[in-house]
């Protein structure tokens, strides 16, 4: 068997980058980041990045620093949330952005990994979502035409991994990371824990290792928390 678990997230990312790349990036707002991994991808001073990712982070955090170095050219992403920086570089003309509503992104990635070139779905008829695309009736209804989204590179972060590179995912980390690791022509994944061979339920694996191409060891796993809310206690 290959051995697909490299000692570094700088091992497990080298000679994977160049300049003007496509990559996908999981996570979902805060959650499910690959944080080992974008600190290389800004260290290796690779620029006129597509990123492909729900949203880019947040201050100081996840795909921000690439925007924060100026390598990101180019963002397809559905969510801009709170990210200043993220916002300033769109509205300068610094960055271009192409907006996706969140279950189309997803779908475009999944049709991506499954080799489905285009779908058609009633999301976004009749608004700027639909411009320039075609759009053709179905039972009676209007459905816009959506193109499949794939990537030069695939960097995914999972709970934990075998040798072979079956994944298991948590909560929220598993939206986007599941459907990314099989969009990229190479699909690197960061864990917080490698398990030994046959650790693993069959029935319980959610992305086969087929897959993955290389695995590495989180270094970093700040789980940082966005927006915190607490509900006050009630009074007895």
């Amino acid at each position: 068997m290959k051995n697909k678990v490299y000692d570094s997230p700088a091992a497990a990312l080298d000679g994977l980058l160049f300049d003007g790349m496509t990559i996908m990036s999981g996570g979902f707002g805060l959650s499910g980041n690959p944080e080992s991994l974008i600190p290389e991808v800004r260290s290796s001073g690779v620029r006129g990045l597509t990123v492909i990712s729900n949203n880019a982070g947040a201050d100081g955090f996840g795909l921000w620093m690439l925007l924060e170095s100026r390598q990101i050219a180019r963002m397809i992403s559905s969510y801009v949330g709170e990210n200043k920086l993220f916002e300033q570089q769109y509205l300068s003309g610094e960055l271009e952005l192409e907006l996706n509503p969140q279950g189309t992104l997803a779908e475009r990635i999944r049709a991506g990994g499954a080799g489905i070139p285009a779908f058609f779905t009633k999301t976004g008829v009749g608004t700027v979502v639909a411009e320039g695309k075609p759009v053709e009736t179905f039972a009676g209804e209007d459905y816009v035409r959506e193109t499949w989204l794939r990537a030069d590179l695939s960097i995914v972060k999972a709970w934990r991994a075998d040798p072979a590179g079956n994944l298991m995912f948590r909560k929220t980390a598993r939206n986007f990371n599941p459907n990314m690791a099989t969009a990229g022509k190479v699909t690197v994944v960061e864990v917080e824990e490698i398990v030994p061979a046959g650790s693993f339920d069959p029935d319980c694996i959610h992305t086969p290792g087929i897959y993955v191409d290389r695995i590495v060891l989180s270094t970093i796993n700040e789980k940082q928390i966005e927006k915190l809310t607490i509900r006050e206690e009630e009074s007895v």
